[in-house]
């Protein structure tokens, strides 16, 4: 199925070059505009500053962590949809993630699909 975002602007919150260049090309058929933050702190500032339609967010940052980023985040754009991405696959790392207010949870390593199909459950109406 070929998904067309081209209408949704997408924080990646990585620090990691190469995750963030997968991710990147995972999306790009998608032609959704793509924005790299590599911190937490930068995250909030992009999200708060420019009208943004998902995050993608790393949990585990430099200076601020994606947990307490999306806290932050959610205090202003409740609404604004948030998956987690961590490599930390342990039940105990989701219902963290879930009580700091992200809509959704994917594991690393990301299978193309999996992440496709829940920021589908997202912008696809």
């Amino acid at each position: 199925m070929i998904r067309n975002w081209e209408d949704k602007v997408v924080v990646i919150a990585e620090d990691e070059q190469i995750n963030f260049l997968f991710l990147k090309a995972v999306l790009k058929p998608t032609k959704a505009k793509v924005i790299w933050t590599k911190t937490g702190r930068e995250t909030i500032d992009v999200c708060l500053s420019d009208k943004i339609d998902m995050v993608l967010m790393d949990i585990k940052m430099p200076d601020i962590n994606g947990l307490d980023a999306t806290i932050e985040i959610k205090k202003k754009y409740p609404d604004l949809p948030i998956i987690a991405q961590t490599a930390y696959a342990m039940e105990e790392d989701e219902i963290a993630s879930q009580e700091a207010g992200c809509d959704d949870y994917i594991s690393k390593p990301i299978r193309p699909d999996n992440l496709l199909t829940i920021m589908s459950k997202f912008f696809d109406d």
